[in-house]
Formats: C-alpha cells, sequence, structure tokens
C-alpha cells in the first residue's frame, strides 16, 4: 500500500469515525430532538436498510477486487454504480423528508425549523 493509498484510508475512517459519532449521539433528527421525533413506518424503514446492506455488500466486493488487483476501469465503473445506489437511497430518503417530516412540521407549526435543518443537511449533502 502505498504513502497516498495510507492517508486515503486514514481520511476515510476518520470521516466514518465522525459520522458514526454523530449517527450514536442520541438525538432523534438533527441536532435538536425538541423539533420533532424522526419517525417512519417499519416498511419504509425496511426498504431503506435492505437497500444499504445491498450496497454494503457490493462496496465489501469493490475491496475484494482492490485486494485482487483487479483492472482499475473495473473497480471504477463498480464504485460508479454504488455512487449511483446511494444516490437513490439519498433521494428515497430526501423523498420522504418532504412529504413525511416536513408536512407533520407545517402541522404542528414549526416549519421553519424543519426547513433550516433540511437546508443545513443539504449543503452537506450536495457537492
Amino acid at each position: 500500500m502505498t504513502a497516498s493509498e495510507i492517508s486515503l484510508d486514514a481520511a476515510l475512517e476518520d470521516s466514518l469515525d465522525q459520522l458514526s459519532l454523530n449517527e450514536s449521539s442520541g438525538l432523534s433528527h438533527g441536532q435538536d430532538s425538541a423539533i420533532h421525533p424522526h419517525v417512519h413506518s417499519e416498511e419504509s424503514l425496511r426498504r431503506i436498510v435492505n437497500r444499504l446492506s445491498r450496497i454494503e455488500g457490493h462496496i465489501r466486493g469493490i475491496k475484494t477486487m482492490v485486494q485482487e488487483s483487479r483492472p482499475c476501469p473495473d473497480v471504477l465503473v463498480q464504485i460508479a454504480a454504488v455512487r449511483g445506489a446511494l444516490d437513490r437511497v439519498a433521494r428515497v430518503i430526501l423523498d420522504e423528508h418532504l412529504t413525511e417530516c416536513i408536512s407533520r412540521a407545517a402541522a404542528e407549526g414549526n416549519i421553519d425549523a424543519e426547513i433550516a435543518e433540511l437546508k443545513a443537511a443539504l449543503d452537506r449533502f450536495l457537492p
């Protein structure tokens, strides 16, 4: 493994650790749990988790390809497929957020806070 691969690997691990810390902080939806609890149907959660599990398996497959020194173009094609799959999961989550969470916030009278939270998330999500 080259020095640049090691530093890239370490940077990726740091990013994933930070995401993990954010997810495990115990807050329900965003940084302020007073906005609303993040509640979605079991069916919706099952579909999203299943998609993420498939993506996780695909990423393990890419890792194996790299370890086996498979051709770079083949690896890049698989990375593109994972990116596309992640984008589709993000689209499902955003769609549900707009239809469920934003409408719930509007009904409860705290739409401004919910929209501000969504804008902050989109700022981090979009390139």
